[in-house]
């Protein structure tokens, strides 16, 4: 068992598998691997860290990965780790891209209470305590992050509703910590996500102050039967009452 609190071991494991993430990436490139060779590796070699230092340091918890069969027995626990041990293979496996993360949250009773987030090739990993700073405002348009391979309707409606520039970027934790940083203003996504695709991002965005919800403002619920998360909005608080009226306008 870790003395680390869950905080610390949140933000510990997500750079230090970022970390891992970088080398091996380089490796890989440096043989000439293919870009599926590179996905597949980063994923396995992140989620077995990851699941090693959970057995190590939480035994007692349950852990849902993206990469991990999932034990349904963590339908009966209080403490679930919710990870994601590559967020954006695509750009993981891109040379040159930076838009890729590592998300380790944890759950407690459905609530993301501790959790970071690691932008490895950024060298910024961002965790509930010390939480990120309040973003300042700065003097430019808003803006709203979107995916860089289609844009969802929401992001759509609230960008024409705010006047608001569109930006595409790649991993839901890239965008979710373009908000958290201040280089965005507004993450928001239709279409469907995955539990461990926001949970370390919401538990971040949270702690930072920013509002983190469903696209209709209702909290997102974790550790549920249906790891399936329809919809996410995360954009300073100031914003979300519009954005939630734009998305459904």
């Amino acid at each position: 068992m870790s003395s680390e609190n869950d905080h610390q071991l949140a933000a510990r494991l997500a750079s230090e598998t970022g970390h891992l993430l970088l080398v091996l990436r380089e490796q890989l490139f440096a043989r000439g691997a293919s870009s599926w060779t590179v996905k597949d590796a980063g994923d396995e070699l992140a989620h077995e860290f990851l699941m090693k230092q959970f057995a190590e340091c939480r035994p007692d918890d349950a852990v849902l990965s993206e990469e991990g069969h999932d034990d349904r027995l963590r339908l009966g626990a209080s403490r679930v780790w919710i990870v994601d041990p590559l967020d954006g293979t695509n750009e993981y496996s891109e040379r040159g891209r930076s838009d890729w993360a590592v998300h380790v949250a944890l759950a407690i009773d459905g609530r993301p209470v501790a959790g970071a987030v690691a932008l490895p090739a950024m060298e910024i990993t961002l965790a509930t305590d010390p939480a990120p700073p309040y973003p300042v405002r700065l003097d430019r348009p808003l803006r709203v992050v979107t995916s860089r391979t289609r844009m969802p309707w929401a992001s759509m409606r609230i960008a024409e509703a705010l006047g608001a520039d569109v930006v595409p970027l790649g991993s839901a934790g890239a965008k979710a910590m373009a908000v958290v940083l201040g280089h965005a203003d507004v993450y928001a996504h239709t279409g469907g996500q995955y539990e461990w695709d926001n949970c370390a991002p919401v538990a971040v965005a949270l702690a930072a102050g920013l509002h983190a919800s469903r696209i209709d403002g209702t909290p997102i619920p974790y550790n549920q039967a249906d790891v399936w998360s329809p919809d996410l909005l995360i954009c300073r608080p100031e914003l979300a009452a519009a954005a939630v009226a734009a998305a459904h306008s």
